[in-house]
């Protein structure tokens, strides 16, 4: 699990609630009538939005955000020097009867088809259109989020806009403008909530996964391609720590 967003969500909201608490009833802050308004809306518009099949699929890529798997260069750094030696000792062919203990099936498909005699060019060519396939899934379910963020005030203000219509039709009751005027604002704030507090944080964690992700596919991209041109065990190196951040490039250099 990633600690940093459970804790972040969790100590937004605990936060949002004391500052309630401590100004008084919390019962006032909760309204059906604004929460469907803001919610459903939100929700309403993403559907039209987005084509139902990919907000069904957005319900798989929110799990990167609640889950950490730690990026490991070390031990693709590890596979790919000692691949590099054995290609650069016996060729490239040698290297086929290790594909199967990879699990990562973007090194098994790069790896496959320097085996098969493909150019460098080509192997680039297929390994990008697929980093960029991922980019554009991930792309998806980022834009998900980021339109709910913008749909979610949106509708807060509509829902504010409804309650003041409401209120200004009972001006003849003075008393009941005060109750009136904090309800027809309750779907402006949880408008503001849903949106900053759940749906761009979730949205801002996706990318930053992503963006680890692209790099690490770029990490074996070029150790592939320099193992399949010959390089030679330093150059390998000094491909691969181009893509490390610069503590594990430090624990690479001191290994």
């Amino acid at each position: 699990m990633d600690l940093g967003t459970i804790i972040g969500i969790a100590a937004g909201f605990v936060i949002v609630v004391l500052g309630i608490l401590l100004g008084g009833s919390p019962m006032i802050f909760f309204n059906w009538p604004s929460l469907c308004i803001t919610v459903g809306g939100a929700v309403g518009a993403t559907l039209m939005h987005f084509p139902l099949p990919k907000i069904l699929a957005v319900l798989r890529v929110v799990r990167k955000a609640f889950s950490h798997q730690s990026t490991d260069y070390i031990n693709v750094y590890r596979q790919m020097m000692e691949l590099g030696l054995k290609a650069r000792r016996d060729g490239i062919l040698a290297v086929e009867s290790d594909l199967e203990r990879f699990h990562d099936e973007f090194i098994k498909k790069g790896f496959q088809m320097a085996v098969d005699g493909n150019s460098s060019d080509v192997i680039r060519h297929v390994l990008d259109e697929d980093v960029a396939a991922m980019q554009r899934r991930h792309l998806t379910g980022q834009s998900i989020f980021k339109a709910m963020a913008a749909y979610a005030p949106a509708f807060g203000m509509i829902g504010t806009l409804i309650g003041l219509i409401q209120m200004l039709k009972n001006m003849s009751d003075p008393a009941s403008i005060g109750s009136g005027m904090a309800t027809a604002l309750i779907t402006t704030f949880y408008g503001a909530i849903i949106a900053n507090l759940v749906c761009l944080p979730i949205a801002g964690k996706l990318e930053q996964r992503s963006d680890e992700e692209v790099a690490m596919k770029g990490m074996m991209m070029e150790g592939i391609l320099a193992i399949q041109e010959g390089n030679s065990p330093r150059m390998i190196k000094d491909k691969l720590r181009s893509y490390m951040p610069p503590a594990v490039r430090q624990q690479v250099d001191w290994r």
